[in-house]
């Protein structure tokens, strides 16, 4: 019940002062982020943060590989580009290479502003307009009844839960965080489908610090850099 409480609670303050959408990252203008699997660093996830007037665009880079015995067993790389009008998403796209195989979605707000337009490797279609991309810096997607995923376009109905404020230690610096866990909707999908990832979000800023899965082995992004 306490739990519960508290999820009411931090959502309501989450509407209260997110009203300017990705306001709150006027301050960012690159984020770096080290991927560790099994405590082993393995990649990257880096953003920059273009402003032109009312206008802020989000470029991503992803590159992580895994080796073992010397052996590469798999390779990741994506790029993508966010764009925002006035606060306000108006595009996504971003091409992904794993291994061997290409994926990519492209996302553009409908001219009616009425919902978004997909064309993606697993999905092609209409989605609400507050749904929102999974890339996990706007801390929006808290708030969200469904994710798209930022590789594919393929739409994830989530379960977000408070689980309450944590204190987060990356290398010497302590971040007073608010800790979510987003879970599918959806338990009838197969678990390689299913999401259940940890956030961390800082308190007073609501920048992303960290995030963390259990998925043939346990991942976790860590804030590296911030300007």
């Amino acid at each position: 019940m306490k739990k519960f409480l508290l999820s009411i609670a931090f959502f309501f303050l989450f509407s209260i002062e997110s009203f300017t959408h990705v306001g709150h990252y006027n301050n960012f203008n690159y984020l770096e982020y080290e991927l560790f699997r099994n405590n082993k660093s393995i990649g990257y996830h880096k953003y920059t943060f273009n402003r032109d007037g009312e206008k802020l665009s989000i470029e991503s880079e992803v590159s992580f590989n895994i080796n073992k015995l010397g052996v590469n067993l798999y390779n990741y790389y994506a790029k993508s580009e966010e764009n925002y009008i006035d606060g306000i998403f108006n595009s996504y796209s971003s091409k992904t290479k794993q291994n061997k195989k290409d994926r990519y979605v492209n996302i553009m707000l409908d001219p009616s502003k009425k919902h978004l337009n997909i064309d993606g490797s697993s999905y092609k279609g209409k989605a609400d307009k507050d749904f929102i991309v999974g890339t996990w810096w706007n801390h929006e997607i808290i708030k969200a009844d469904a994710q798209i995923s930022g590789i594919s376009g393929r739409i994830i109905e989530q379960t977000v839960t408070f689980l309450g404020k944590k204190d987060v230690k990356i290398g010497n610096k302590i971040y007073k965080t608010l800790h979510f866990n987003f879970k599918s909707s959806d338990q009838t999908l197969p678990e390689s489908k299913k999401l259940n990832t940890d956030i961390w979000y800082e308190e007073n800023t609501f920048l992303w610090v960290k995030a963390a899965f259990d998925k043939t082995g346990y991942w976790e992004y860590r804030i590296k850099k911030v300007n």
